[in-house]
C-alpha cells in the first residue's frame, strides 16, 4: 500500500489489508458515535395563556434545553388575536429572558401566517482553557519544587516531648499492653 505517493521516491508499506479495513471501520464507527443528533422539540403557547400553564411549559422548555435539544416555541393566534401580535412577542421575550442561562435565541421571533415562531438553542458548556483548578495526583516520591526547597531549608524535626510534659509523664500517659 502507498503511504506517501508524492514523496521522491514514493513510500510504500506492506500490511495486512484485512486488518487495515477493520481499523478503518472502527475509526468510522467511533466518529459516528461522537456526533450528536440535534433534536428539535416544540412547545406551543397561546396569547391568553394562564400563569400556571405558562410556568409549566417554561419548565419543560428549560428541561429540553438542559437535555441538549433545540426548542421551537410557537405562539398560535386565533381569530381577532392576530390584531395584537405584540402580546405574542411579549410572551416570547419573557421566555427568552427566563431561560437565558440554559439557552439562547437562535432564530428571533418572526410571524409565519397565524403563528409566531422563535427557536432556542442550548448554551454550550465551555471547558476551562489552560490548566484546571484541581491538580492531577502526583506520582509517589515526587515533591513540587516549592515544597522541596522548604524541606531543604528546615532542619529535620525529631519526635521530642514538649517542654510542658516530662518524658516520665508521657510514658505514664501511654496505655500499657
Amino acid at each position: 500500500m502507498e503511504v506517501a505517493p508524492n514523496a521522491n521516491p514514493p513510500v510504500c508499506k506492506i500490511m495486512d489489508f484485512g486488518k487495515y479495513k477493520y481499523e478503518q471501520d472502527v475509526r468510522r464507527k467511533e466518529s459516528r458515535r461522537k456526533t450528536s443528533n440535534v433534536v428539535i422539540k416544540e412547545m406551543k403557547f397561546r396569547p391568553k395563556i394562564d400563569e400556571h400553564d405558562y410556568s409549566t411549559k417554561t419548565k419543560h422548555v428549560e428541561r429540553f434545553l438542559n437535555e441538549g435539544s433545540k426548542v421551537k416555541i410557537t405562539i398560535m393566534f386565533r381569530g381577532r388575536e392576530m390584531a395584537h401580535p405584540e402580546l405574542g412577542k411579549r410572551i416570547l421575550d419573557r421566555i427568552a429572558e427566563q431561560v437565558k442561562d440554559v439557552g439562547n435565541v437562535e432564530a428571533a421571533p418572526r410571524v409565519d401566517g397565524r403563528n409566531m415562531l422563535m427557536v432556542l438553542a442550548p448554551v454550550k458548556k465551555q471547558e476551562p482553557k489552560g490548566g484546571s483548578k484541581t491538580r492531577p495526583p502526583r506520582p509517589a516520591g515526587e515533591a513540587p519544587a516549592a515544597e522541596a526547597a522548604e524541606a531543604a531549608e528546615a532542619p529535620p524535626v525529631a519526635d521530642q516531648p514538649t517542654s510542658e510534659s516530662s518524658p516520665a509523664e508521657s510514658v505514664q500517659a501511654s496505655p500499657t499492653s
